[in-house]
């Protein structure tokens, strides 16, 4: 069993899998690290993570780890939808950035988490966790909570503790889904990580489309971030670049 189920049986299904593990991680793995978090045997991952190598999708450190590759990074780039999105939305991040000196993110939906899509941040800004590429569970991020609050039909979900600020009672997260919905922007309460807070509001392909294609964030210190000033920054910002979307 991996984390998300059965162990996957085609051999294109086991390579992603492997390709997720190392893009999740953050950091480079062993192969015994591989094996572990894939379900896989040791010397299937390890021949698959050598073709991986091969094909320039991954990459195998001096010390023997592996981690994702240049060639995975440009086909990623590549995909359209994506560099539309970013493209676009690049000079509204950099005037929240400028407005808020604080973490800025563009996310999308994936499934039960959200998914950064860009990060700007600078040396004036709090030191987060997050990074390009990331991940979080969507339960306990702004960004995330925008998506679920937006769903008409949820998935069903586990929710487990980041911080003792996560919101773990199915009734705790319906409330404050509604009152994301009610005030149109959604915060996070150092619930992914403590002394840090994020304001997020929804961005839209078309102004009439029901639920958002991403979410725009400002994250920094839970002392400094001034949840009502930064919501509306925020979400003057998402408005904006749904026209810019809408209008190409």
């Amino acid at each position: 069993m991996t984390d998300d189920g059965p162990l996957p049986k085609s051999v294109l299904a086991r390579g992603v899998a492997l390709l997720r593990v190392c893009g999740d991680s953050g950091t480079a793995l062993t192969l015994a690290e591989l094996a572990l978090r894939t379900g896989l045997p040791k010397p299937t991952a390890h021949r698959l993570i050598g073709e991986l190598v091969r094909l320039g999708l991954v990459e195998r450190t001096p010390d023997g780890h592996y981690r994702i590759g240049l060639g995975l990074f440009v086909l990623g780039q590549s995909a359209p939808s994506v560099r539309e999105l970013r493209d676009t939305a690049l000079p509204y991040l950099g005037d929240l950035h400028e407005a808020t000196h604080e973490n800025v993110h563009l996310a999308v939906p994936d499934g039960t988490d959200t998914l950064f899509l860009e990060k700007i941040t600078s040396r004036r800004a709090t030191p987060i966790v997050s990074r390009t590429g990331g991940r979080l569970p969507a339960h306990c991020t702004a960004t995330g909570k925008v998506f679920l609050a937006l769903d008409p039909r949820p998935p069903h979900r586990t929710l487990f503790r980041l911080t003792p600020r996560t919101l773990v009672l199915p009734g705790q997260l319906a409330r404050d889904l509604a009152l994301t919905r009610a005030r149109g922007f959604g915060v996070n309460l150092e619930e992914a990580e403590i002394g840090v807070s994020a304001v997020a509001a929804p961005v839209y392909a078309h102004d009439r489309d029901p639920r958002p294609i991403a979410a725009i964030s400002v994250t920094g210190g839970t002392r400094r971030l001034d949840v009502d000033r930064v919501g509306a920054r925020v979400c003057a910002a998402a408005r904006a670049l749904t026209r810019a979307l809408s209008a190409r």
